[in-house]
């Protein structure tokens, strides 16, 4: 085995570190404690959390919507908090490609299940996914506030959201590693501070 090979394994470390320390070095962490409120406030106004990526994001969508639905770690057994990935039903998600294209996969389960106290947050490293534009756009005319996980420069999607989180890398990977870190810290911030209102209850 070359050591070229050893050292990208390495590397790959070193390098999501250098990301998310510039993340820190650069305050974006503060988008999440703005974020995180107004979907607290939401959330405790009978609001729920709606999220969308596609790809790797897709599954950060699942990955993120059951962690808030179930609980992020065992150290707090705690009501559910709604959250709800717009992506995981695979019979709706085949019927809407087939009738009406990928474009309007997003789009079509939130225009159905959204309400006025609700909160899309997408998921998208390059921010110029057609279909994300298109649900972007419908919260828009909603009046529905929209959180961003973004990459690189935001692509057309940072146009659309009411908040972005911006990865400051343009290797995808590295993107989707700072997106879960950024979605689990936005959890917790949740969590504690719906616990903390009393909107929300320990079990």
């Amino acid at each position: 085995m070359s050591d070229d090979i050893r050292n990208k394994v390495k590397n790959s470390f070193i390098d999501s570190i250098k990301v998310k320390q510039e993340i820190l070095d650069l305050d974006l962490h503060q988008v999440l404690l703005e974020a995180g409120e107004k979907i607290s406030e939401s959330i405790g106004n009978g609001g729920k959390l709606l999220i969308c990526g596609n790809g790797g994001s897709a599954a950060d969508a699942q990955h993120l919507a059951a962690e808030f639905l179930v609980r992020l770690t065992s150290d707090v057994n705690r009501e559910s908090i709604p959250a709800l990935a717009l992506a995981q039903d695979t019979s709706t998600l085949t019927a809407c490609i087939n009738d009406y294209g990928s474009n309007e996969i997003f789009k079509r389960v939130f225009t159905a299940i959204c309400s006025q106290e609700d909160i899309l947050l997408v998921i998208t490293t390059s921010g110029n996914s057609r279909n994300i534009l298109e649900v972007l756009q419908e919260a828009k005319k909603r009046d529905i506030y929209s959180l961003g996980f973004l990459g690189n420069k935001g692509g057309k999607a940072l146009d659309y959201c009411d908040s972005a989180f911006i990865v400051p890398s343009d290797v995808t990977a590295r993107i989707q590693e700072a997106h879960i870190t950024a979605g689990h810290a936005l959890l917790q911030f949740i969590e504690d501070r719906l616990l903390e209102t009393g909107w929300l209850n320990k079990i």
